[in-house]
């Protein structure tokens, strides 16, 4: 059976693609993430056939929908892959004020966008939020943006990567310390998933761990059930509440991790953590 061989694949999105709660081994300092990961599942899989992938990651914390359609969808077709990724809502439907309708039709309007120059758009919905007793008043705003999703996709051709179904979400080792974003091992099931959305064959590779440019690490990430309640809302909660109602993000200022598009295979090599515009990270 004949099937699509990608050689350029761009990821974009908010902190879930860009990775963070997945520590690069490699690379102290640095997150790794889900699409990154893909990444080197697409390249081991070109190298079948004497190919190879090149990857750009564009995805920054915090982003929202319209970041997403206005900086970051043109930013990828200026690099002209084949493929691109795009998982971000959650960050809007955390909003007071949020319209899971109207923000889906902007989205449709940067995948029409991708899909008008011929790419391949990987569009994810958002994960299930009933795991967290915190994210449940969202479910509802979720299911109906995630219904959207599948609407957007059969009108512009999209591949869905399904993750709202994906059971083993659910268990708190996939996901970190601070509860709303993967660990290393929920990135990894959710690379998979991607994986095999697109028909490809699906094997962990030392090139899956080569693109791994990105965020500045503390420390070794704790599982959720190792972090007591006071300390996740020290730590986490509370200062996440305290950006929200000032109205910042904890991604203001900074640039993607990997910006431009360069074969999967030398990405270990070069130094692509996030940085601040117009100045060291």
């Amino acid at each position: 059976m004949s099937r699509t061989t990608y050689t350029r694949y761009v990821a974009l999105g908010d902190s879930i693609t860009e990775g963070l709660c997945d520590p690069a081994p490699a690379r102290p300092g640095a997150w790794l993430g889900w699409a990154d990961r893909l990444a080197g599942i697409l390249d081991g899989d070109a190298r079948l056939s004497g190919g190879t992938v090149e990857f750009a990651n564009l995805a920054v914390r915090g982003r929202r929908i319209a970041d997403v359609v206005g900086e970051q969808v043109p930013g990828a077709l200026a690099l002209r892959p084949d493929l691109v990724s795009v998982l971000v809502g959650a960050n809007d439907l955390m909003s007071p004020t949020a319209d899971p309708d109207a923000l889906a039709e902007r989205l449709s309007d940067g995948v029409r966008m991708l899909r008008a120059h011929g790419t391949t758009v990987l569009l994810a919905n958002l994960f299930d939020p009933q795991f967290a007793f915190f994210l449940k008043p969202f479910r509802g705003r979720a299911a109906v943006f995630n219904a959207n999703i599948w609407s957007i996709a059969r009108d512009h051709h999209a591949v869905v990567l399904d993750v709202w179904g994906v059971r083993e979400f659910r268990d708190p080792a996939m996901w970190g310390a601070d509860r709303v974003h993967l660990s290393s091992r929920g990135h990894r099931l959710l690379a998979a998933h991607a994986a095999h959305a697109l028909g490809v064959p699906y094997a962990e590779t030392n090139q899956g761990d080569a693109a791994d440019a990105h965020a500045v690490v503390d420390g070794p990430p704790a599982l959720p059930e190792d972090l007591p309640l006071r300390t996740w809302l020290r730590v986490h909660a509370i200062p996440w509440a305290a950006r929200r109602l000032r109205g910042i993000s904890s991604g203001d200022g900074l640039s993607p991790k990997l910006p431009e598009a360069l074969p999967v295979s030398t990405q270990a090599l070069i130094g692509g953590q996030p940085r601040m515009v117009g100045g060291p990270h």
